[in-house]
């Protein structure tokens, strides 16, 4: 796909799936294969060694392979606004890390939600947002993890039903939702 493709093509994509399902790899893949300049946003915080590692390997996943990376734990719709562009691909991952730096802030996550979905007919380029999807399992046995599961569901909900394309992953394998 061409930069002149961007009118035809889907401008937001939602891509969904457990831990280490695929979803970074796949929407990498994606985001490559669009042939705009590409942009990675990465909502994680390193609070422990293990976080540490990952976005470690994340970064040297992508080092040195044309991506420009944006960290923003807390203020991803100003992140998004400062790297949009008409001829860019934004790679946002992920949007469950967003909602658990939200609530650890006391942030208010459904008005923050609302405000994401609302912005994204406004993206000049091409937007793909990843997150896990936590609501297959079983129902978490304190208040904070069910909470979080509810605020992760309700903003999936709100961005599918706004994006253009959407993807389930599982064992690496893609399963289009929407679109």
């Amino acid at each position: 796909m061409q930069s002149g493709d961007l009118q035809t093509s889907p401008r937001t994509v939602l891509v969904l799936g457990g831990a280490r399902s695929g979803k970074s790899r796949f929407s990498e893949a994606n985001a490559i294969e669009s042939g705009l300049a590409r942009h990675y946003i990465a909502t994680g915080r390193a609070f422990d060694d293990e976080m540490r590692t990952r976005i470690a390997k994340h970064k040297e996943d992508r080092a040195g392979d044309g991506w420009t990376t944006h960290e923003e734990p807390l203020d991803l719709i100003g992140s998004i606004t400062a790297a949009d562009a008409a001829d860019r691909v934004l790679l946002v991952d992920c949007l469950t890390l967003w909602v658990t730096n939200l609530m650890m802030e006391s942030h208010d996550i459904d008005a923050a939600g609302d405000a994401l979905t609302d912005m994204l007919g406004s993206v000049k380029g091409r937007l793909i947002l990843v997150s896990n999807e936590v609501g297959l399992g079983i129902v978490p046995e304190n208040r904070m993890a069910r909470e979080f599961r509810d605020h992760a569901g309700r903003l999936h909900q709100k961005i599918a039903a706004k994006a253009d394309e959407v993807y389930f992953i599982a064992a690496g394998l893609p399963l289009k939702m929407k679109g």
